[in-house]
């Protein structure tokens, strides 16, 4: 009894106590959702609505992407990703709204029209057979659940293309122009009107004479809020550390050259004994000497004077057979060069073929084998060789070149070097007329060569090439001056750190989803940093880039909103001081006649014929659309107040009016109309007005 009153007298306290728990408890378990909900929302790469786009996801479909081959680089591809995602989640919220939905049937159908004519799933007879299909997808689904995987993807795509193709055909339905409509644009189109004006340009006004104020631009932004939205940006300065050669590494390639010029002494690892190693001057086989001592292989091809250094191309066209031209630096390399042979050669051929491709040669479909090939060839060559004119009538049955098989073989005239190297040396060493068999990687092929061009002196020119790079030497002393400026400009700042050595880059607006420094190319690990939450103005950093290094500090940062007044300046600033005009030259207009005001303002009175709203340009003034749609509220005679134009005031006094007489119909204008209405950029539009109308959150700058 005692226990329970003491309960009793505690009781107070008991029930503080298990509240607390119960409390921490919750709290606990609220933390630890909490952790979960944050770690989740880290792993989004957006929300279109409620949707999430998980990284996972997007980033495999990015894989996929890439692995499309189409060209573009990361970023790129990561953007395309992006659009077809939001776009496909904005059109599914539209299609659940509306109930649209497509059934078996349709499905099948169009997988129908998009596999017909494939052979995997058509007949005998070629026609599209559905149970081949039930086959094929069964049989996937059996031995490789990641292809039929593939395929249950391929018919959700087909099906969301079903349903958009349902949702635009409706949405194109609903903006078809009606008769009326028709009518209307008849006569926006052929009615017109002859006008008398006066135009006083803004110009007329010195700007001086008319100020603008900050507040005014603000207020002006206020009442503009969706014209001068701004995305997030960054303005960055940065200094680029150029890996470049130094006059060291320049003389000391220079030298390496020049080496080959003289015979040296060089140790066989197999004999065991010191070698004398020929010069560039003496050495017989060029092509090996060339290959092993120069960084680019021996190209053993003629070459007329169109094909040389064109700063040296006089001096080493004029060489004879065996002399040497340089040292000469060129395009970035040293280079001394020999002349091994002289001839006279056409600069272009104009010869027919035939092709007998095999099964390997290349670019071929053919299923012969070589041996088989080269038996046709042979004897298509007995029969050409006895005959020439039959070569036009034989290569359209049997050439495997499409390209000029039915040109009977003609190839037309081609330039040296541009055909392959056995089939090139053929018609540009021999005779018009001459005819062989000669073997390419493409086949065999019987040659005709029927013309020549513009025969003169060819060389072939070997080269001992080398590269003037930056020295290891060179590479780390970069690596330190980088780094030494990177730790100044943290220590004193960038601007001093600068001093008289150094110029800063400067690049303002750097978006979050840029790609591209300018200067230095694509940088995106640069514009990451400068918008990751860690990184504040003033905030520096070294980045190594391809060509060496850059060392950038964040100079100012602009969150997304509305432009402030001092951004917007430039663009709101000539708007708000034209309507100051346009007040002053109303003032100067008002209760006067086109006369009048062509004499007290020493202006012209202009005509502007046939003026129409479609249009709307006036006769030495151009567009304006706005006087245009007065003129045409006025009758004839009378004259407009003034009217504020896109280049000036203007008052205007019609001389004549014509309106388009009716027609029995008008269904050609409320065609042409609808057409206008439903082109394919319809779709874009619409898909555009519908993300206005949904909360998009993107993350992509976070994660690529």
């Amino acid at each position: 009894m005692a226990v329970l009153n003491n309960i009793r007298k505690r009781s107070f306290v008991l029930i503080m106590v298990i509240a607390l728990a119960l409390f921490a408890f919750i709290l606990a378990d609220l933390f630890r959702n909490s952790g979960a909900i944050s770690e989740k929302s880290g792993n989004l790469i957006g929300l279109v609505g409620d949707e999430e786009i998980s990284r996972e996801e997007f980033a495999r479909q990015v894989e996929a992407a890439n692995q499309g081959g189409r060209a573009g680089s990361t970023t790129q591809t990561v953007n395309r990703v992006w659009d077809a995602t939001v776009r496909q989640l904005v059109l599914e919220n539209q299609f659940e709204e509306l109930g649209i939905q497509v059934g078996e049937a349709q499905i099948n159908a169009m997988l129908q029209q998009q596999l017909a004519g494939n052979p995997n799933f058509s007949n005998e007879a070629g026609i599209f057979d559905q149970n081949k299909l039930r086959e094929y997808v069964s049989t996937l689904k059996a031995t490789s659940p990641e292809a039929y995987q593939s395929w249950l993807q391929y018919e959700e795509n087909v099906a969301t293309n079903a349903k958009s193709q349902i949702y635009f055909n409706m949405i194109k339905a609903g903006i078809g122009a009606t008769l009326f409509e028709g009518e209307q644009a008849y006569q926006l189109e052929n009615s017109s009107v002859d006008i008398e004006y006066v135009q006083l340009g803004y110009d007329t006004i010195n700007d001086e004479e008319v100020e603008v104020t900050k507040a005014e631009i603000e207020a002006y932004l206020k009442k503009n809020v969706e014209r001068y939205k701004a995305e997030a940006t960054r303005d960055i300065q940065y200094v680029y550390f150029e890996d470049k050669p130094s006059l060291d590494d320049d003389n000391q390639t220079k030298a390496g050259v020049e080496s080959v010029l003289k015979d040296k002494i060089e140790y066989n690892d197999v004999t065991k004994l010191n070698d004398t190693v020929q010069s560039f001057v003496d050495v017989g086989d060029v092509e090996s000497f060339v290959n092993e001592y120069s960084d680019v292989k021996y190209d053993g091809r003629f070459k007329f004077k169109k094909d040389l250094p064109r700063a040296f191309a006089d001096t080493i066209y004029a060489l004879e057979e065996g002399a040497l031209f340089g040292p000469y630096k060129d395009n970035g390399s040293w280079n001394v060069s020999r002349i091994v042979e002289t001839k006279q050669l056409p600069d272009s051929v104009r010869s027919s073929h035939i092709l007998i491709a095999y099964q390997g040669a290349v670019r071929s479909q053919a299923e012969r084998t070589k041996e088989e090939a080269e038996q046709l060839a042979d004897s298509l060559f007995n029969i050409v060789k006895a005959n020439k004119r039959k070569l036009a009538e034989l290569a359209p049955q049997f050439s495997d070149d499409s390209s000029n098989k039915d040109k009977g073989g003609d190839l037309d005239f081609t330039a040296y070097g541009r055909m392959a190297p056995e089939f090139n040396d053929y018609i540009f060493e021999n005779k018009i007329g001459d005819l062989d068999l000669v073997e390419t990687v493409f086949g065999y092929h019987i040659i005709n060569i029927t013309d020549q061009k513009n025969l003169q002196k060819a060389l072939k020119v070997a080269t001992v090439s080398r590269a003037i790079e930056s020295s290891e030497k060179t590479t780390s002393d970069l690596f330190t001056e980088a780094t030494s400026f990177e730790m100044s400009a943290k220590k004193d700042g960038f601007t001093e750190a600068l001093g008289e050595e150094y110029k800063a880059r400067p690049v303002k607006g750097v978006k979050s989803l840029d790609e591209n420094i300018p200067g230095v190319g694509a940088q995106r690990n640069i514009v990451q940093w400068a918008f990751n939450e860690e990184t504040k103005v003033g905030d520096i950093k070294r980045f190594d880039v391809n060509g060496g290094y850059v060392v950038a500090q964040v100079s100012a940062a602009k969150e997304k909103g509305t432009q402030n007044a001092d951004d917007a300046a430039l663009l709101v600033t000539p708007i708000l001081k034209n309507k100051k005009k346009a007040e002053l030259l109303k003032k100067r207009m008002s209760g006067k006649s086109l006369e009048e005001i062509a004499k007290d303002e020493g202006a012209n009175i202009k005509e502007s014929k046939s003026l129409n709203l479609t249009n709307p340009s006036l006769s030495g003034s151009g567009f304006e659309p706005k006087v245009a749609g007065v003129a045409f509220g006025l009758e004839e005679g009378e004259m407009s107040n003034a009217i504020e134009g896109t280049r000036g005031v203007y008052k205007v006094k019609v001389v004549k009016k014509t309106v388009a007489p009716g027609l029995d119909n008008y269904q050609v204008y409320a065609v042409q109309q609808t057409n206008k209405r439903t082109t394919p950029a319809v779709t874009n539009n619409v898909v555009n007005a519908l993300k206005k109308t949904i909360e998009i959150e993107d993350n992509r700058a976070k994660f690529y």
